[in-house]
């Protein structure tokens, strides 16, 4: 009932502005998750084999991609819709309030959001107490973490290196988020020698910390769609060598060109939904080469349908999220996916 319901509210939440629709909707999820309408109109999904993927257990393949949930505040509601994993944040050392408004963008004829939040999140403090608030969810939760924007790119390892210990003993994961085009300078941590040093600073941490917690936190770094294939290679052999557990590709594009005819085209911010479908497909199939099997991937980019979803999966993705698409589609999507083939086609691979 509450798929079919979803329709109605998008028309209603289509007519206000995007970030205000955002925040009406995440409380409403909230309410009807305490109150019991979310189990009350929300048909249970089936039981499917866990995979097992980085020392974890996921229920399912299909997570929530970062961006949604910043401050992990609403983990249990939208685990009631089915998702296998939740990931919060991005999230900085210190609270900030991100870029001035105006800053999201819907293209609806091309089922597409442009942002350009700029990190806006309440700091680390508060995302790990709201992660150790939460109480139904079996899933797993990984934090997604950034530098504030103030924070020199000379300085960023300092960044990451608080949230990540400070997340450390309540997250599943850790994704080092070094793509948003929204930071600026941040995406020049991509490159092949700063990502190496970063990641050689976060895995002493995780050595330390495991031993301390009893427990292996793995580390992703989320990579743009916008890689040239040599970056590809250069950025796979510094992960190769120095032991990334995992890799997200991708996050949203700086390109243009699929959206070109549309009115917000020329706003600054990063591109998702369909749009970028086949150029993070590109840089998450050279990924998967590269790796052969050796690093876990998350596909992210595009998914709007179980097709788009099995097709990340047959490039070389682990897991997959979604985002852009539950926006637009809403817990209807959720269900397809997680009752799709995609869940044991590959369960073998």
């Amino acid at each position: 009932m509450l798929a079919a319901a979803y329709p109605i509210a998008r028309k209603i939440l289509f007519s206000l502005d995007a970030e205000t629709a955002h925040h009406l909707s995440m409380a409403g999820l909230r309410i009807a998750e305490k109150t019991g309408l979310l189990n009350a109109f929300s048909p249970a999904l089936p039981q499917t084999e866990p995979i097992e993927l980085m020392g974890l257990k996921f229920p399912n393949r299909i997570g929530l991609a970062a961006g949604l949930d910043k401050e992990g505040n609403t983990i249990d509601a939208l685990g009631r819709l089915g998702f296998g994993f939740i990931e919060i944040g991005t999230i900085t050392p210190r609270p900030q309030a991100g870029n001035p408004k105006p800053r999201l963008f819907r293209l609806i004829p091309h089922e597409a959001i442009i942002n350009r939040m700029g990190f806006n999140n309440p700091g680390i403090d508060a995302g790990v107490a709201n992660v150790r608030a939460h109480k139904s969810f079996t899933g797993r939760i990984g934090f997604n973490i950034g530098k504030n924007k103030d924070t020199p790119n000379e300085n960023a390892a300092d960044d990451y290196l608080a949230c990540f210990e400070k997340a450390y003993p309540v997250a599943d994961y850790i994704a080092v988020n070094l793509s948003s085009p929204n930071t600026p300078g941040l995406r020049d941590l991509q490159a092949a020698d700063a990502s190496g040093r970063l990641l050689e600073t976060l895995k002493k941490s995780q050595q330390s910390l495991a031993a301390r917690h009893g427990k292996h936190v793995p580390i992703l770094f989320k990579v743009a769609p916008d890689l040239t294939d040599q970056q590809v290679a250069e950025l796979a052999k510094v992960f190769l060598e120095g032991g990334l557990d995992g890799l997200i590709a991708t996050n949203t594009t700086l390109d243009r060109e699929p959206v070109k005819d549309h009115a917000w085209a020329k706003e600054a911010g990063g591109l998702s939904g369909k749009p970028v479908f086949e150029k993070s497909n590109h840089v998450l199939a050279a990924f998967a080469t590269a790796f052969s099997g050796k690093i876990p991937i998350i596909g992210v980019g595009g998914i709007s349908c179980k097709a788009d979803a099995e097709e990340k999966l047959r490039l070389g993705a682990d897991l997959v999220q979604i985002y852009t698409s539950f926006v637009y589609m809403g817990p209807a999507l959720v269900r397809e996916l997680v009752e799709s083939r995609a869940q044991s086609r590959l369960l073998s691979r």
